[in-house]
């Protein structure tokens, strides 16, 4: 049993994998953040620009 224990201790292979899922997790918040940011800053200048044509008469 002593033997089991220091081999499971030593033992790395998951560790890398949880690290992996970690990483992937954190790049795909990133990634969602990002998305939002960007939608809803062209969501805000698409209605300005459309504001500020409406607003200008014809010549």
């Amino acid at each position: 049993m002593i033997k089991f224990i220091k081999n499971f201790r030593k033992d790395e292979d998951g560790a890398v994998t949880v690290d992996w899922v970690v990483l992937t997790a954190a790049v795909v918040a990133l990634a969602g953040a990002a998305y939002g940011a960007i939608e809803s800053g062209s969501s805000d200048l698409t209605s300005s620009t459309g504001d500020f044509i409406s607003g200008k008469a014809p010549s």
